[in-house]
């Protein structure tokens, strides 16, 4: 019986088999990528906010003095440590 396919890219274990494989390992490795982006995306220990890399340090200066963090003597002293700068 004739073969309706080259015998190298045949059922039989030819160069099919291997791009098979190749696409399977590819597949695979794409998979556990995205896994691991999705847990990179999870917040850790509540951490529920991302870093805002706009912030000026007086923006933040003015958040930890309303939060209670710091008094209102340590707010102007920094804050004037800041304006000489």
């Amino acid at each position: 019986m004739m073969h309706w396919f080259y015998p190298g890219w045949g059922y039989d274990g030819g160069l099919i088999m291997y791009l098979g494989m190749f696409l399977w390992v590819l597949f695979c490795a794409a998979v556990i990528y995205f896994i691991f982006r999705l847990i990179k995306l999870i917040p850790i220990n509540g951490a529920s906010e991302k870093r805002n890399f706009t912030e000026t340090p007086l923006d933040i200066l003015k958040k930890r003095y309303a939060a209670g963090e710091i008094t209102k003597e340590e707010f102007e002293k920094i804050k004037e440590d800041l304006n000489k700068t």
